[in-house]
């Protein structure tokens, strides 16, 4: 399943930032998937849960944002969003068009358990 290697990739790099930041748990993760970034989100959701035991995120939640798919058309001089299986133009069916969003997989935020107060 290509979604465990994805999820053991991001559990160590949300390990280094929780490192960096002094912390030993993690409490949600955040991450925005375009349709086009070869992710499929419920596969992923599935190989988080098993990719996180034993690690720093063991507890944590997982959030997916959905990208938007969205193309510029130099016709139209236009950011439109658009729908698979065609990245043609809505407005003028143009074909050539450049993709602005929809193949990202970004590491959006990592949240961390709030800290007890001091007594």
């Amino acid at each position: 399943m290509h979604e465990l290697s994805v999820c053991r990739g991001l559990l160590d790099q949300v390990s280094e930032i929780a490192r960096q930041h002094g912390r030993e748990q993690v409490r949600r993760i955040v991450l925005r998937i375009g349709p086009l970034s070869g992710v499929e989100p419920s596969l992923l959701r599935q190989a988080f849960t098993i990719a996180r035991d034993n690690t720093i995120a063991a507890a944590a939640e997982l959030h997916i944002e959905e990208a938007p798919l969205t193309v510029f058309c130099p016709q139209c001089d236009a950011l439109l969003p658009v729908h698979l299986p065609s990245l043609a133009c809505p407005e003028c069916g143009s074909e050539d068009t450049r993709l602005r969003s929809g193949d990202e997989l970004l590491l959006v935020s990592v949240s961390f358990p709030e800290e007890p107060a001091n007594v």
